[in-house]
């Protein structure tokens, strides 16, 4: 740790599940091999935005379902919701270079979220058990999680 360069490990994957699943992996390799890090307060995860929402010159970028919606209601106004363009993007390389660091890089406009040891437990419980042996408990997480997929076919 003393041999430290850098003080902040900064994850960044996409903004969709597989992004979540890839994230996680990242913070159980972490937690398993590079604990002191995490408890020292050295990892953190971007937050990528999921859309850009645009009507004419106007353009926000929308990081929820929630968001969005909110967005397009505000942009098309009395008019038609039609008008707003949306864009979701589906990882980071869609992102031309302007909008990553507008977005997820800016030190100044970026939000960065603290891993903290009890995220990282969580990361490593939630892997092992979806990639172990024993197959009742991955099932049970599966069905009571499900309606949480978001699944883009």
């Amino acid at each position: 740790m003393d041999k430290l360069r850098y003080h902040k490990v900064v994850i960044m994957c996409d903004a969709d599940i597989d992004g979540s699943h890839i994230t996680t992996l990242i913070l159980t390799f972490f937690f398993r091999q590079m604990k002191e890090l995490i408890e020292q307060g050295y990892i953190y995860i971007a937050s990528p935005p999921l859309y850009q929402v645009k009507k004419g010159k106007k353009a926000q970028y929308a990081w929820t379902e929630q968001q969005r919606e909110a967005l397009v209601t505000e942009f098309a106004g009395a008019g038609n919701p039609e008008s707003v363009k949306i864009q979701r993007y589906k990882g980071l390389g869609e992102m031309n270079a302007e909008q990553l660091w507008e977005t997820t890089m800016d030190p100044d406009q970026r939000t960065l979220k603290q891993v903290t040891i009890e995220s990282a437990a969580e990361a490593d419980r939630i892997f092992s058990m979806l990639m172990g042996d024993d197959v009742p408990p991955r099932r049970d997480f599966i069905v009571t999680h499900a309606k949480y997929a978001n699944i883009d076919i």
